[in-house]
């Protein structure tokens, strides 16, 4: 019998949870055919099974977090041996013992309750085993002890002589007027109870490092991209099986930008501060699960065209739950389209251990002053830098914003 662990999927990662079993106990199972979907701080991906053979016992339910090496399920290998039959039962003369019959099963189910329902079914005194569960294989779940609390405070309210509502008022006429409705956040028909994803949870853990962290400093401008608008436009019809949007050009630019910059290109490793010599962009995208930043390796060496299916495919992918863990480690500096969401100034937070990240805001036509005194309609779009003020000041960052406000504007 062999055993199926959870994996480490990436070198940062600790823990992983199991979002769907794809086989059960007893399916056969291929070498490499999906055993189910996991979940990390970084990637949700499907595990393949690394032994051939029929599944055993699932030995973590779903959605249930747990660390990497914990074991998952066992697999009865096909290659293992049979074991040796039982002998058969002989019957016993009368007077004498019969043959032991089957033990009868353990009703200790603590192994199948996962640590959020055992801690606080401890903490108010409930027993388990009583609750009929509304989870899969009438497993119990976190929101079955939660009913049974409020039950209990309701009934204890009762006792008390607390009425559940005020009568109605009744007027001259026949009319009533209702009770005004009493505020309340105890109740649990007033809340629903939000699961975070590990994805989720481990969005607000790196945000609240990195703002603890790194001191952090904005600034933004303001360019005229009247001439990528233009540019777009013409290129975007010959552009085939991509649409073609705004920010391969813009990572294009700021790849080839941050070449001068070479400060801004870094992360840190524990206390030092590396620089480096390949630009692997990160671009954010948001997804169903949250927020996740794939990486392009050495983008300053795609053209706008290679840039533009490399981006495409990993939005397709991080929104179908496919990016690999190959697709998010390595990033040195990121790109963030807050523009899409019509945006247009965002104070982004640095995505640690990285010490810089830039958005492209909305492309507004408005009127602007050009040549002096005249006015003209054009396309404008802001620009907006967050930096970690330990790794560099104002000036670095200004100097390398005028640069992208530069190069932005000679295009078309």
């Amino acid at each position: 019998m062999a055993t199926v662990t959870m994996p480490q999927l990436g070198e940062s990662v600790t823990e992983g949870t199991v979002l769907q079993w794809l086989k059960q106990p007893g399916d056969t199972v291929a070498l490499d055919e999906p055993l189910c979907e996991i979940e990390t701080e970084k990637v949700a991906a499907e595990l393949p099974s690394p032994f051939e053979g029929t599944l055993g016992e699932i030995l973590v339910p779903e959605g249930e977090t747990v660390d990497v090496d914990a074991p998952l399920c066992t697999i009865e290998e096909v290659a293992a041996s049979a074991p040796e039959p039982a002998p058969a039962a002989v019957a016993e003369p009368a007077g004498r013992e019969t043959v032991p019959a089957a033990p009868v099963a353990d009703n200790n189910r603590d192994g199948v309750y996962s640590p959020v329902v055992q801690r606080l079914a401890a903490k108010h005194d409930i027993d388990l085993a009583a609750i009929a569960g509304s989870g899969r294989g009438g497993r119990v779940t976190r929101k079955d002890v939660q009913a049974l609390i409020d039950e209990r405070e309701r009934e204890a309210a009762a006792a008390d002589g607390i009425p559940p509502a005020a009568a109605p008022l009744p007027l001259p006429d026949g009319e009533v007027v209702p009770p005004p409705e009493v505020a309340t956040v105890a109740a649990s028909d007033a809340y629903d109870v939000v699961p975070l994803s590990p994805t989720r949870r481990k969005i607000g853990e790196n945000m609240a490092r990195s703002t603890a962290e790194a001191p952090q400093a904005w600034m933004m401008v303001e360019a005229d991209v009247s001439g990528l608008v233009d540019l777009r436009t013409r290129e975007r019809e010959r552009f085939v099986g991509v649409d073609l949007t705004y920010l391969p050009y813009f990572a294009s630019t700021v790849a080839h930008t941050l070449t001068d910059f070479p400060e801004l290109n870094a992360r840190w490793h524990g206390d030092e501060l590396r620089r480096y010599r390949r630009v692997n962009l990160g671009i954010a995208i948001a997804t169903e699960r949250g927020l996740v930043v794939p990486v392009v390796p050495n983008a300053r060496d795609l053209s706008v065209a290679g840039l533009a299916r490399r981006i495409d495919d990993l939005v397709a992918r991080a929104h179908a739950g496919k990016l690999r863990i190959e697709d998010m480690e390595a990033g040195t500096f990121t790109v963030n389209n807050t523009g899409a969401f019509g945006s247009i100034a965002s104070n982004p937070i640095v995505n640690h251990p990285q010490i810089g990240i830039v958005t492209m805001e909305r492309v507004v036509r408005r009127p602007v002053v050009v040549e002096g005194d005249a006015i003209a309609i054009r396309s404008m779009m802001n620009i907006a830098l967050s930096f970690d003020h330990r790794a560099l000041d104002g000036a670095e960052a200004g100097a390398f914003l005028a640069a992208l406000k530069e190069r932005l504007e000679a295009l078309g």
